[in-house]
């Protein structure tokens, strides 16, 4: 039965002329192109060709070859006893029962059996009264920019440089004001991370924000001497996620998700200079300007001036 219009682009002699092109010497994606189907469709129309000729290239009824099959009573029974006693999913039950694996999944849908999710337990929220009381830090890998924008803006994989190297955004954030200090730096190392702290502490201090403690993840650079020897030197608490529980650290783990949001995929960059540069300003906006929902649509400065006037 054909459904296709009789004049159509892609009558039965319109796919054999595709078939013919390619067999010609066409490249088999330039021909797909030029006739506006996928190479999927071209193999199938092939294969269809090559066992039956001119016919097998004509529109084919979209019925299933196969029926779906009714269960009988006891056949449910038996799905349901398996699902209950062993909570098999219905590919070991269609295997063990000689079913086909669909019928087996609508039967238990049907049956009520499909498993309940567990609720995730509900997040534990805190929130530090005085600035400087905790500062969350981590750090986020970036591949460098070289020879223009990379796949997460262009989405083309195949564009992408080998071999560039990375840049590091390294990140604190105040606990009670949500007031940043932001860095990218070469790598994510002990030296690197403590350098970042000693010049973030030194920067809150002039805000008015005297760090007490620093809560980060196990990384390399949050374990190593040197890190520990500039916490000590600082008089700055040191204190460590769980392991696989980067919520804990939730607040520098919600900032990486806005700046790549809002900023650094928000546009295409030409390079890491440029980069910098947007990230500097959007550092500045977020501080200055951004409302903030979770300080109740206050800016981190404005919320720091109004917990400094409290205390």
């Amino acid at each position: 039965m054909q459904h296709y219009h009789p004049h159509a682009r892609l009558t039965t002699h319109g796919r054999a002329r595709l078939l013919h092109a390619v067999a010609s010497g066409t490249p088999v994606a330039d021909a797909c192109a030029d006739a506006g189907v996928s190479r999927t469709t071209y193999s199938r129309w092939r294969q269809r060709f090559a066992s039956e000729g001119l016919p097998g290239l004509a529109d084919r009824s979209s019925r299933p070859r196969c029926p779906r099959m009714a269960l009988t009573p006891a056949q449910e029974q038996a799905i349901t006893g398996i699902r209950t006693a062993q909570g098999w999913g219905p590919d070991r039950i269609a295997l063990v029962l000689r079913l086909p694996r669909a019928t087996v999944h609508r039967a238990i849908v049907r049956l009520g059996l499909r498993r309940t999710r567990v609720p995730a337990p509900p997040a534990a929220r805190y929130e530090r009264a005085g600035p400087g009381d905790l500062v969350h830090i981590d750090t986020k890998k970036l591949g460098r920019i070289i020879g223009g924008p990379g796949h997460r803006v262009t989405g083309d994989r195949r564009s992408r440089s080998r071999g560039a190297g990375w840049t590091v955004i390294h990140a604190a954030i105040d606990d009670a004001t949500r007031v940043a200090y932001v860095e990218l730096l070469p790598d994510e190392c002990g030296v690197t991370a403590s350098g970042f702290l000693r010049r973030m502490d030194a920067h809150f201090r002039r805000l008015g924000i005297p760090v007490q403690r620093v809560l980060t993840d196990n990384g390399s650079q949050y374990v190593s001497g040197v890190w520990k020897a500039a916490c000590a030197d600082l008089g700055v608490g040191a204190r460590r996620t769980r392991p696989y529980r980067p919520q804990t650290n939730g607040k520098v783990e919600r900032w990486f998700q806005t700046v790549l949001r809002e900023c650094l995929y928000l546009h295409p960059l030409a390079n890491d200079d440029e980069r910098q540069r947007a990230l500097d300003t959007f550092v500045e906006y977020y501080n200055h300007d951004r409302p903030h929902l979770g300080i109740k649509g206050l800016t981190p400065l404005s919320r720091l001036a109004s917990l400094s006037t409290t205390l």
